[in-house]
């Protein structure tokens, strides 16, 4: 006699996912794997923008602290913080414009500007590379998990019709297994969802710190342009 299986154990998720059609598990495997994809993008970049932030506010301080900006960015401007960015493009384009007879100062400035809002954009551009994937995963997951359970039910409800037996405790089991895959589906949405604000907040916020920081260069140096 076979034994029997309490319904505690019938409801827990390795035995749903063990007795799951096989298009079903392949929808689970498949949203696991996108909410696994999706955690690891989470924390890497939550972790490197906490981290950019407070490299970014030292240089910050230490650059305005300096007394020759020149000097200063000659030690410090390979350091892969956004702000040194900001600065190596502002003054490669404030040494060409220098080499140039009677420039306007006007052009200048805008050159300047443009030079430090390009290394803004690159930076944020190379900072937000893969979040479209939690935007992705949070539009698509809860309707991947959906296909798997209208895939589950239909393939009870046929079991039904051919055992003709309408019997509760016989589709039962089937059904909890096909919403099972909406379950998850919604368990790799929402924190997708969820990371992908909250980054992208994270993003503005270092964005607006990154143009304050630019404007201000950029003030600096059209006083130099006043005085030279």
């Amino acid at each position: 006699m076979p034994p029997v299986i309490a319904s505690t154990d019938l409801m827990s998720p390795l035995t749903l996912f063990l007795h799951a059609d096989i298009v079903v598990k392949l929808v689970m495997l498949g949203l696991l794997a996108a909410s696994i994809w999706t955690w690891g993008i989470i924390f890497t970049h939550a972790i490197r923008l906490r981290r950019l932030n407070k490299a970014a506010a030292a240089y910050e301080n230490d650059f305005w602290a300096a007394k020759d900006i020149d000097a200063f960015a000659e030690q410090r401007g390979s350091e892969k913080i956004p702000s040194a960015a900001i600065v190596t493009a502002g003054l490669d384009e404030w040494r060409r414009s220098a080499r140039l007879r009677n420039a306007d100062h006007s052009g200048t400035r805008e050159r300047l500007s443009g030079a430090m809002n390009n290394a803004i954009a690159t930076e944020l551009d190379r900072l937000s590379d893969r979040l479209n994937i939690l935007a992705t995963v949070g539009a698509v997951a809860p309707f991947v998990g959906l296909f798997g359970t209208v895939w589950g039910i239909m393939r009870s409800f046929t079991a039904i019709a051919g055992a003709n037996n309408t019997s509760l405790a016989v589709v039962a089991p089937g059904i909890a297994e096909a919403l099972f895959a909406t379950a998850i589906g919604l368990f790799a949405a929402i924190p997708a969802v969820i990371g992908y604000n909250r980054l992208t907040h994270a993003l503005d916020r270092l964005e607006a710190r990154l143009g304050r920081f630019a404007d201000r260069f950029h003030a600096t140096l059209s006083r130099e342009l006043e005085t030279a």
